[in-house]
């Protein structure tokens, strides 16, 4: 899930070639069946390895063969897909990306006709509908939690009652954990996880037709975490040679992080790691926490469509959504599955408390584009002039809004 929820870079000049037949990777195998790519951004090998075993099963009853690719760079590698001729059959689409393929008619919208269809949770149904359709169907979700290593948590004589509940409590913990081969606290160095701080701070990067980017409430939630990386208690994975966060945490290298449900991927390389998840402290502005998602999209003009429309069917079942909540943690997209999910994963209680004031990042046509280029700008928040940053993601995000009205 790190890849599916990371805001994504620029599709670039490819995405802007017309479709026209998209038949995929996939085909009409020599023995008259069906071959079908799926493209994914996984977490780790639990998921990669969930999503193929649950191809497998249904390719077993279809005369098909399901290939399922994970992969490193999910934006980059479906932009050359669809600028090459070439998409696959059945990928990953995530919330920050849906707007701009649907508005550029990239997606099949076959959501609708799904027997499950009512079933879905409204809010993800308004994430993937377009021009008033409901176009792909959302696979899983899941909200931002603090997951703490229970071990250093004990280590570093802490209890239940220390648990954060504001910044400053966030603040006093990270500098408790952090010690010579660990620090306290760290998490991505992107939208997706900074710009909890930001709503935190009482701010939001659009409010209506407004773009808000500049706000102070903004800049509080960054200047904040330029802060708790001047005290020496906030590292970011690269700073950690981790991947990404769950690989810090399941290290020892980070006590804290902040990452979703699927940080339950890490068990197969750190199987000894304890940890515990709880709702994210709040802010000056009051509880947040970012919600994601991803639908199966299917590209237009599929020769595999009938086939992939098939196999959506199968993956979003209750008894399939709830496997996968097994294997890496993701939340099920159907209300039924989801109440299951919720009596069998105690443990994760907090994230699902989450989706209470869980908010959707900025989702426009043309905003991943902008956010991709925030990112890029984030990069240099250490010792940055954050004002300046969001200055200039004021700017491109009302040009951007601008452009898509």
């Amino acid at each position: 899930m790190r890849n599916t929820t990371r805001s994504a870079l620029a599709l670039g000049i490819g995405l802007a070639v017309v479709l026209g037949g998209c038949a995929a990777g996939g085909g009409d195998s020599s023995d008259g069946g069906n071959e079908l790519e799926i493209l994914i951004g996984s977490s780790g090998d639990a998921e990669t390895e969930a999503v193929q075993a649950t191809a497998d099963s249904w390719a077993a009853d279809n005369d098909a063969t399901v290939t399922v690719v994970a992969a490193s760079d999910l934006t980059q590698q479906l932009s050359q897909g669809f600028a090459g001729d070439d998409a696959p059959d059945l990928f990953y689409m995530s919330w920050d990306q849906f707007a701009t393929y649907a508005s550029n008619g990239y997606l099949d919208p076959y959501a609708e006709e799904l027997p499950n269809a009512g079933d879905f949770y409204q809010g993800l149904v308004d994430t993937y509908t377009y021009d008033g359709t409901f176009t792909c169907a959302p696979k899983d979700f899941s909200t931002l939690g603090l997951i703490i290593n229970t071990d250093l948590w004990a280590a570093a004589g802490l209890t239940d009652a220390d648990i954060p509940t504001d910044w400053a409590g966030l603040e006093a913990a990270a500098r408790t954990l952090t010690s010579a081969g660990t620090v306290g606290l760290s998490f991505g160095l992107e939208y997706a996880r900074v710009g909890v701080f930001m709503n935190q701070a009482g701010g939001q990067l659009v409010d209506g037709d407004t773009v808000t980017a500049d706000s102070p409430e903004n800049l509080e939630g960054l200047q904040f975490v330029q802060k708790l990386h001047d005290e020496g208690v906030l590292k970011f994975p690269s700073e950690l040679s981790a991947g990404w966060a769950g690989e810090a945490l399941g290290a020892g290298k980070a006590a804290m992080v902040i990452e979703g449900p699927w940080i339950k991927g890490i068990q197969g390389d750190f199987p000894d790691t304890n940890y515990q998840a709880v709702e994210l402290p709040a802010g000056p502005g009051g509880k947040s926490t970012f919600t994601f998602s991803n639908c199966w999209g299917i590209p237009a003009n599929s020769d595999t469509r009938d086939a992939a429309v098939s196999l959506v069917e199968y993956l979003t079942s209750d008894e399939q959504q709830l496997a996968f909540a097994d294997a890496f943690g993701v939340i099920p997209s159907t209300q039924s599955a989801a109440a299951t999910y919720s009596e069998n994963y105690p443990e994760n209680a907090s994230f699902v408390a989450g989706s209470d004031y869980a908010v959707s990042p900025v989702n426009f046509a043309g905003s991943a584009t902008v956010i991709g280029d925030f990112n890029a700008q984030l990069e240099g928040l250490v010792g940055g002039d954050a004002a300046a940053m969001l200055a200039a993601l004021q700017s491109n995000l009302q040009a951007a809004l601008d452009e898509a009205e």
